[in-house]
């Protein structure tokens, strides 16, 4: 059924994510809660119209987001370069060129996914990692990891990061984190703080930058239209084995902090990203 979607044009996937956002929005009522709650803790300046707005226009891109991953499924590399716009392609591709591999920070915001369509694209006859955080259900875990590795990513399981890009040390390559998911206890103990709040983060792709010194770039996403975004690549740091313990972490969120307040309804607001707290 997704494979038969994913073959409409955008135009009627963007009727059938219309039908979908009032569904989540107005009948299921999805998470919304959640996102309220989300929205106090990260805006507690702003009013209840505004964070109410921020929501509304949350759930239109959270239904665009399924509907155009569902796309993402059949979607061809041309469209992809189409709609998915890189400002500065020669950052990455320059340090490619020179054997240097790369660690890119993403986040969970504009299209994540054609984002790692598009590095794929851009990494050629490099390897792109994508690091990601398995399901615990397989079956879906399964559909995303094929959309995901169409033109030739490779998924690497969490827990096999290190391994996997010490296996690729001596090759040019990208190894894209999505780092703004929620840890654990027993995954972190490190509290950052974000949206001055103090806030649970992982460490991985800092530990990992400093143990191989690869450089790090962060990769600013914003939307252009409906159903087109842009990338704008930053170098966080050339030589990162030269920094001190949470300098990484600490500058890709505040770059990520920055990006979100600038359109906040493109960040997804509909998982819990405070629900632990400092003992």
């Amino acid at each position: 059924m997704m494979w038969t979607v994913s073959l409409l044009p955008f135009w009627a996937i963007y009727i059938i994510s219309d039908t979908l956002y009032f569904i989540l929005y107005y009948i299921v009522r999805y998470r919304r809660k959640v996102v309220a709650e989300n929205l106090d803790i990260a805006f507690p300046k702003k009013t209840d119209g505004e964070k109410k707005k921020i929501a509304r226009a949350f759930y239109h891109y959270l239904a665009d987001m399924i509907c155009e991953t569902i796309k993402l499924s059949s979607i061809s590399a041309k469209s992809v370069v189409k709609r998915f716009h890189l400002n500065n392609p020669e950052l990455i591709s320059n340090y490619l060129d020179e054997g240097r591999p790369v660690i890119g920070l993403t986040a969970h915001y504009g299209n994540w996914e054609m984002a790692l369509h598009r590095l794929s694209i851009l990494a050629g006859k490099h390897p792109a990692l994508v690091i990601y955080r398995p399901l615990s259900n397989t079956y879906f875990e399964e559909i995303f990891n094929a959309i995901r590795s169409r033109f030739g990513a490779q998924l690497v399981p969490m827990k096999q990061t290190l391994r996997k890009i010490l296996s690729y040390k001596d090759r040019p390559h990208i190894s894209m984190f999505v780092s703004d998911q929620t840890p654990t206890r027993n995954e972190s103990k490190y509290f950052a703080s974000f949206f001055n709040h103090p806030t649970l983060v992982f460490l991985g792709a800092e530990k990992i930058a400093r143990k191989t010194n690869f450089p790090v770039i962060y990769c600013h996403m914003d939307k252009r239209k409906r159903g087109y975004y842009e990338c704008t690549f930053e170098i966080l740091f050339d030589q990162p084995a030269l920094t001190v313990d949470h300098e990484i972490t600490s500058r890709h969120l505040h770059l990520l902090e920055t990006t979100i307040r600038h359109r906040p309804e493109l960040w997804l607001w509909s998982h819990r990203r405070w629900k632990h707290h400092p003992q």
